[in-house]
């Protein structure tokens, strides 16, 4: 049963906890943002497959991978971490967490230090401009946005002095391209991901 919530009302991240049902739902300054239905098949290949590529290179390492549905928090100021007093919580496809200390058992408290989103037509334009200010704005490293039907992938790096994204480039179907948080340690061979 689905809960009628009024989508004008803003809510917070105690109030999310309650919601006891089966519908995916995100808050961006306290407003829901209802998901899209059960990712597509393609969605749902390109996640494994960039899910055990950067797990297997993760194994036995400081950082830790998580997929959705997990919730990020992201509080306002660091020192506002009440769960009534969080009003952004997302569910990136996946998420890269390196500071430890930001895990509990309700999911990740902070920015993350990268975040990957596949993109879909119903969703592109949220992951290119909405989420892309809101990492931005909240500190996430390294943003990807993965096109799987233009088999292609956008990178963006932080910019420690600005706090504004470098476009890293783009990249396509058999390119190689490098995990900047690792610091040119690995890469993701795009062949491997987009079955060319």
């Amino acid at each position: 049963m689905q809960l009628e919530l009024d989508l004008t009302k803003q809510y917070t991240f105690a109030d999310y906890l309650t919601w006891a049902d089966e519908i995916r739902r995100e808050l961006v300054g306290g407003f829901i943002k209802l998901m899209t239905p059960a990712p597509n098949t393609e969605h749902q290949r390109i996640l494994g497959e960039v899910g055990f590529l950067l797990q297997t290179y993760l194994r036995k390492k400081k950082c830790k991978i998580f997929y959705a549905p997990f919730d990020v928090r992201l509080p306002k100021n660091a020192n506002e971490i009440a769960d009534n007093r969080i009003y952004t919580v997302v569910q990136p496809d996946i998420c890269i967490i390196c500071d430890l200390t930001k895990l509990d058992d309700k999911g990740c408290i902070g920015a993350p230090d990268m975040i990957i989103e596949i993109s879909s037509p119903s969703n592109s334009k949220r992951d290119v401009e909405e989420k892309f200010e809101l990492y931005q704005n909240h500190g996430v490293r390294e943003y990807w946005v993965v096109f799987p039907y233009e088999k292609t992938v956008n990178v963006f790096l932080l910019n420690e002095t600005s706090g504004k994204y470098d476009f890293k480039g783009m990249f396509a179907e058999d390119s190689k391209v490098p995990v900047n948080i690792f610091n040119g340690d690995f890469m993701i061979d795009l062949a491997e991901i987009f079955e060319v």
